[in-house]
């Protein structure tokens, strides 16, 4: 007969090619199903085994689908199909937060990290790059809905215009899936059958659940603040007159000591560092820390070691940052007797939070007096940022002893370039950058090897440390109380592996009076805490340290 005119026409004059497209489009459909279905949300988790297995879900899927009317089946299949491609997305984000956070992403709280995501693309690579970092997921999230959907459709077509085979070959199926669950069968240590589709649904429902209900268990323990009622003069009054600095070093975990990659350079750095201050006459002890967060998060962390209160996610640090639950920053400014600063260099618009740590000014990056260039994300280098801080406050004479919080930035991710030390006196307004930042390493490079990322966050994190032990050497003096520790542990490219959450923390003083009241916490003399060293929760250190330099103690 004649044939359609047109490429339809055309096409229909060679049933071959017609018949092995239908076929193709099919197995095609069916193969995306099956690994939308099987794939797994942690890249760690991938290999060729996971994608040969008989997953229930799919004999569940042809059960439904061979049950319902035509139109209820088609309905059915575009809502299903619409529901994998979402549940695929969902995967795809959990693979980005396991390999960033070491955690999945949390369907409550986490969405506002998109955003935050978003900048730091920009930062790290210009905002062409984010541009076109939105474009594509955006692109490709309209695609794995439209292709789960019509994956799906054509699935169920297939499935009704060959009914009788796809009865039988669905009873056979469920036959093998159950024997083989029963039995417990095998492929290189992987279960052929499985259902872990339906309990990683399972599980996100009940994640869900949970973060709902955490809203109510967290107002019950932001009642709660030993120090709440406690008079103002019987406050911290171990530390009267003395200038109390608390330091976050970004991303200084536990792997930078213990790992045996970078153990050798941290230790050294350590060891310079803790001779640059006994040479000035400073001792240190040192512990760890659990953070709540690894990866990312550092202002979760930040507000779980100031208020005591155990903040993992965004809801929890908006709660706490609108109430009045007291912070030690806050306690500090609550005494009259300390002026209360915070050096936050990695802030770069409004803060509203300031105010609710107990911060009597606030310096961002753009009031450190700063005229260089980032560093990535990093807006002022760590060197600098001290010697802002000497200017601007330390250094004045005829002044009220200082509590400040200061966060070192230069160690976030991506790590690189990474500024180096330079003669203090040359610092001037931070142009001198320039020439240092064209001569690092550039993170595109940098992130094609997990071995070159490894060794630029540690080159980060000497140079904070190296920065922050020769501000304390050339002015630290008697009334000079350091404590420093690190927020959270880096990226898992880093950690390799890793599950710890700890961080290192380090008291510094000249005042031998000052770590005799802390002597009863075990810590190790220096700045490298020893492997068995107490291991405390973040969010105890607060009321630990106003016990500790209280009239109590």
């Amino acid at each position: 007969g004649s044939a359609r005119p047109g490429w339809f026409g055309r096409f229909r004059r060679h049933p071959r090619i017609t018949t092995g497209v239908r076929v193709g489009t099919t197995v095609l459909a069916g193969a995306f199903v099956l690994g939308a279905i099987l794939v797994p949300d942690r890249l760690d988790r991938f290999s060729f085994q996971t994608f040969l297995r008989l997953p229930v879900e799919a004999v569940y899927l042809s059960v439904i689908l061979l049950a319902l009317p035509s139109k209820a089946r088609r309905i059915a299949a575009v809502v299903t199909g619409t529901l994998l491609g979402l549940s695929t997305v969902l995967k795809c984000l959990d693979m980005g937060f396991y390999q960033t956070l070491a955690r999945p992403f949390d369907l409550v709280f986490d969405w506002v990290l998109l955003t935050d995501a978003a900048d730091w693309v920009k930062d790290s690579f210009g905002h062409t790059g984010e541009v076109l970092a939105v474009i594509g997921v955006i692109v490709l999230l309209v695609a794995v809905l439209v292709l789960s959907a019509l994956a799906m459709v054509r699935l169920a077509n297939v499935l009704d215009r060959h009914r009788p085979a796809a009865v039988s070959t669905t009873l056979v199926l469920g036959t093998v899936w159950i024997t083989c669950f029963s039995l417990g069968v095998q492929f290189a240590g992987i279960p052929f059958a499985t259902k872990g589709y339906s309990q990683f649904l399972a599980n996100r429902v009940q994640y869900v659940r949970d973060g709902l209900g955490d809203a109510d268990v967290f107002k019950k323990q932001l009642a709660v603040d030993a120090y709440a009622n406690t008079p103002s003069d019987q406050l911290l009054t171990g530390l009267r007159g003395k200038d109390v600095l608390f330091t976050f070093i970004e991303s200084y975990g536990r792997v930078a000591i213990d790992d045996p990659a970078m153990a050798p350079e941290i230790d050294a750095t350590l060891n310079e560092g803790n001779a640059r201050l006994k040479s000035a006459g400073f001792a240190a002890q040192s512990g760890w820390l659990r953070s709540p967060v690894t990866g990312a998060g550092s202002w979760l962390a930040h507000s779980t070691f100031l208020s005591g209160l155990w903040i993992n996610n965004q809801q929890r640090y908006r709660t706490l940052t609108t109430g009045d639950h007291a912070t030690l920053t806050s306690y500090f400014q609550k005494t009259g007797a300390w002026r209360t600063v915070g050096i936050v260099p990695g802030v770069r618009k409004a803060w509203p939070e300031g105010k609710y740590f107990g911060l009597d000014h606030i310096y961002d990056s753009t009031h450190l007096g700063y005229y260089g260039p980032y560093f990535s994300w990093t807006p002022v280098p760590d060197q600098f940022s001290l010697e802002a801080f000497q200017k601007l406050e330390h250094g004045k004479k005829n002044r009220d002893p200082i509590m400040a919080e200061i966060i070192l930035a230069s160690s976030h991710n991506p790590w690189s370039p990474i500024a180096h030390i330079i003669d203090w006196k040359d610092l001037g307004n931070g142009r001198i950058f320039y020439k240092i930042k064209k001569e690092g390493t550039n993170p595109t490079e940098v992130w094609k090897s997990a071995k070159s990322v490894r060794t630029e966050y540690r080159k980060a994190i000497q140079y904070s440390l190296d920065s922050l032990t020769q501000w304390m050497q050339r002015y630290g003096d008697d009334n000079t109380v350091l404590v420093f520790l690190g927020d959270h542990q880096p990226v898992p490219t880093v950690t390799a592996g890793s599950t710890s959450r700890d961080v290192p923390v380090t008291i510094v003083a000249r005042d031998p009076k000052v770590l005799d009241r802390v002597s009863g916490w075990g810590w190790t003399d220096g700045l490298k805490p020893a492997g068995n060293a107490p291991e405390w929760a973040m969010n105890q250190f607060r009321d630990r340290f106003l016990k500790a330099f209280g009239p109590q103690s």
